[in-house]
């Protein structure tokens, strides 16, 4: 086979590896994940699993990073269609919780549920999890300065209280939901969010 094969092959073979890997660890935790797991899981020989990660927290850190793609294509990317302002923001959370509630990961928010496995420890899967969390974090907020830039929200009002709200809304939605079921916390924060930014707007 040529070697341009081999390389694609092996690019798809990972794509597959994590896609599985990334909705493991959304509902066990990235410690769920094992390079001899996923081979069983999906026929795949363990050698050739082993071969493209090479060790448990690269396959760790290779499924953050697949999560933040993932992430990004359903929430991040749709929003920055929106025209700048308060539309944008309120697009924003709204695909949030819209991403939860279709369980684009079946464990719900794949950051939520790996945050709260690794917020307590240190190393190189807790700084990945934790800069993709601060990353959307800042992209709420960052969001919300340019409304107000704009002139859709009041100058009085301080953006970063506005986007951890916002963040708390979301993320309570999402957590309420994975325990006890249901879709009715979603419902709550939508109203919760959009009474908070009438509150605010101009």
């Amino acid at each position: 086979m040529p070697v341009d094969g081999r390389v694609a092959r092996g690019d798809a073979t990972r794509r597959i590896v994590l896609r599985r890997a990334v909705d493991i660890a959304s509902v066990e935790g990235l410690d769920g994940l094992s390079l001899g797991r996923l081979a069983a899981e999906l026929e795949l020989s363990k050698s050739g699993v082993f071969a493209l990660f090479g060790s448990k927290e690269e396959l760790q850190l290779a499924a953050v990073e697949t999560a933040s793609a993932i992430f990004a294509e359903n929430v991040v990317e749709p929003t920055l269609r929106v025209e700048q302002g308060i539309a944008r923001l309120r697009a924003l959370c709204a695909n949030w919780l819209d991403y939860s509630e279709r369980r684009v990961f079946p464990g719900g928010c794949f950051f939520f549920n790996t945050g709260a496995e690794f917020d307590a420890r240190t190393g190189r899967v807790h700084d990945a999890v934790a800069n993709a969390s601060r990353a959307f974090a800042q992209f709420i907020r960052s969001t919300a300065v340019e409304a107000r830039k704009a002139g859709h929200l009041r100058e009085s009002v301080d953006v970063n209280q506005l986007a951890f709200e916002l963040n708390a809304l979301g993320r309570a939605a999402n957590a309420d939901s994975v325990m006890f079921g249901g879709t009715e916390p979603y419902a709550l924060a939508r109203a919760a969010i959009t009474a908070r930014l009438d509150a605010a707007a101009v």
